[in-house]
Order: C-alpha cells, then structure tokens, then sequence
C-alpha cells in the first residue's frame, strides 16, 4: 500500500518557544526548555541537534513512504527556509506547509515572501498552550479578528489551512469557535491535526466535538493519535476506539495518515504507527488506501 505521512518536520537545528521558555538541542537529540527540563525529543540516530531531509527520507524508504507533508510549529522553531530547500531539493518526496506569527508588525511582508515568492501552497497554525501561538499570549480566539485575518488570507490566495488547536479542556481548544470560523471559509480546504488530540477518556468528548466539524471542506489528520494515549503502548486501544468514533462521525474519507514524526519516533517505531491502523479492523481496505495516500493526495499534492 502506498503511504504519504501527511504529518512530518525536519529541523536544521531546535530553536523552539514554549510555554516553558526557549526549547534548544543539547545533543544527541534531546533538547532542554528554560525550565532546565532535558528529554529525548527525536532518535539519536536521526541526527544530533536537528533533522535533515535526508534523515526522514531514509525513514520514509525504510517503511515504503512516498512522500511526505513537511509542517512546522514553535515546538521545533519555525523552520520555513530549510523547508523550502528540502522541497527545491526532492520535489518528489516533499511539500510544505509555511507558517507565521500573524502577530508580527511585519506580518504582510513575511506572506509575501512565504506564499510569493516562495509559493507555498499551505499554512500551518499551531494555537495549542503548549508550544503554539497561546503558549506565551493569554487567548488567542480563533473565531476573533486575528485568525479570521490569517484565514480570509488563506482563502484569497487558494491556501490548505492545517491548524492544532492544542488538547482538550485547554483555552485553545475551542472547537465551537473553530467550528464558527470555518462555516465563513467554504472553499477553504481545513485540516485539523491530530483528530483533535483526544486523551483516553475522550471518547464522547470526541464524538461531540467532530460532530461539530462535519463539513465537505474539513479533514482530520491522525498524527500522534497513538502517542496522546500515554502510557498505553501498541496496539493502542484507545486510539483504536478514537478512529472507530472518527469513522462514525466524520466518515473514513475525512482522515489523513500522519505520524508527527521524528519526535513520535523516540517512543515507538514507524512501523507500529502504520499497523495499529492497518490491523484494526476498523477500516476496509479501499479506506485505508484512501487514509493512507488518495486523500492526502488530493489535499496537499493535487493543488
């Protein structure tokens, strides 16, 4: 079956804002916030302060990946350059998505040299409260002035729109809102990143919220749906249980294989982020090969 992991970063080197302050590398693929917490944010053989495009291409050949979305946020720092180069580089394997902070004075000049001259064809928000545009702002209303400007510029300029809105019963997890604001973009393509991080005990909480995100122009991707179920281990059954919800609700075409890869490498193989969906049974096979490439596809390559 032929895979696009439509979830995926590279970094030149870790230069991230938290809410716990500047996240660097410290070597060896860890990284340390402000807050002198160390961890092990990618596989030590996947590089030692960052991640290459060469590194995530020897993952993609080894798990027969074709191809891969390159998305960014303030976990890994903003890496919109080295992006565009690992595209101009392996045009076949890569597409990115751009990002900015709409709070920047120079915001128009930033959209024009990402999605001008550079020609992105899409933008990625992280809103989350851990390391997204409310990590260090007090509230971010995603139905509010602000986002609506960033999206009403998506929308003028044929933009994919991926957002993380963070997990559930935090400030920035407000699907209601989000749900208001994509009603005003219906030629606008959303995709919401990680089905909307559910925890274990989401179930219902999930089957409300994408009810109220059914719409022809909005997917969901399915990337760290498996690492959000901590401590469980593979095969994962409580994302298992998220993707029958999701497959209820939203329908199986709405889905979109991701991994959130490398930093979900540095607890389970690639592997087993494919096969907890594979051996589900959950989905038929001409689902799969539509979660697994046709929509991912159409979405981010076909544009």
């Amino acid at each position: 079956m032929k895979i696009i992991d439509a979830h995926a970063h590279i970094a030149q080197y870790v230069c991230g804002f938290t809410s716990r302050g500047e996240l660097r590398s410290v070597g060896g693929g860890k990284a340390q916030y402000a807050t002198g917490e160390v961890f092990q944010m990618f596989p030590p053989e996947l590089g030692d302060t960052g991640v290459s495009p060469e590194a995530l291409i020897k993952v993609m050949d080894e798990n027969c990946v074709e191809k891969a979305v390159l998305l960014q946020g303030n976990f890994l720092g903003f890496q919109n350059e080295y992006s565009y180069l690992a595209v101009k580089k392996y045009p076949d394997r890569f597409t990115v998505a751009g990002t900015y902070d709409p709070f920047c004075v120079k915001v128009n000049e930033i959209r024009n040299h990402l999605f001008k001259e550079l020609g992105f064809k899409a933008v990625k928000f992280e809103l989350s409260d851990g390391s997204g545009l409310m990590a260090n702002r007090s509230h971010v209303n995603l139905d509010g002035e602000t986002m609506h400007d960033c999206f009403a510029h998506a929308s003028d300029n044929g933009l994919v729109v991926v957002l993380d809105i963070g997990r559930p019963r935090s400030p920035c997890w407000q699907v209601e809102n989000l749900a208001r604001a994509i009603k005003k973009y219906p030629q606008t393509t959303f995709v919401i990143c990680h089905l909307l991080a559910p925890q274990r005990e989401d179930k219902e909480l999930l089957k409300t919220a994408l009810g109220k995100l059914v719409a022809p122009n909005v997917y969901f991707d399915l990337a760290s749906l498996a690492s959000n179920q901590k401590p469980e281990v593979f095969p994962y059954p409580s994302a298992l249980e998220h993707l029958r919800t999701a497959k209820s609700v939203v329908g199986a075409d709405k889905l979109i294989f991701g991994t959130d890869m490398p930093c979900t490498l540095a607890r389970d193989s690639y592997k087993h982020l494919c096969d907890y969906i594979t051996d589900s049974a959950v989905f038929t096979e001409n689902e799969l090969e539509d979660i697994f490439y046709n929509t991912a596809n159409s979405v981010f390559f076909d544009i």
